[in-house]
């Protein structure tokens, strides 16, 4: 392993994606099945909430990949996309969140963020244990 701190991202990720997804299966899907609202608008919130699932699982496998590779330079860019991601990500569920008043529910997901932002700019900070053996 070259970069612990993307491993470490990584399964956060991945763990992150399983609570989310499983969290959602267990909280928020039966309400809204169990509403008047229309079929197609509880698809979109089942997708939704698989898609998200889905993508931190995506993001997850990539910044675990990005740990073994062997030139860290090569993927430094992926992990500065993937902290962009993550800000948009926290911008839209924090604005989301304030202007419907639940902002209680802001504190955990946006520790969660923010420990993988912090994460992934500890990995490309990192040096790259290679480059500074062969020059010594």
């Amino acid at each position: 392993m070259k970069n612990i701190f993307y491993f470490i991202a990584g399964l956060l990720s991945v763990i992150l994606a399983a609570t989310h997804t499983w969290y959602g299966l267990d909280t928020a899907l039966p309400i809204l099945h169990h509403s008047p609202i229309e079929s197609s608008l509880r698809t979109v919130f089942t997708f939704q909430l698989h898609m998200i699932g889905a993508q931190d699982f995506i993001y997850g496998i990539a910044a675990i990949c990005m740990a073994f590779r062997k030139d860290m330079t090569k993927v430094k860019f992926t992990a500065w996309v993937l902290i962009a991601i993550l800000l948009a990500r926290w911008v839209i569920m924090t604005l989301v969140t304030v202007m419907y008043g639940n902002v209680a529910d802001l504190l955990t997901s946006s520790i969660a963020f923010f420990v993988l932002i912090v994460l992934l700019s500890l990995g490309i900070r990192a040096k790259d244990k290679s480059l500074t053996m062969s020059r010594t």
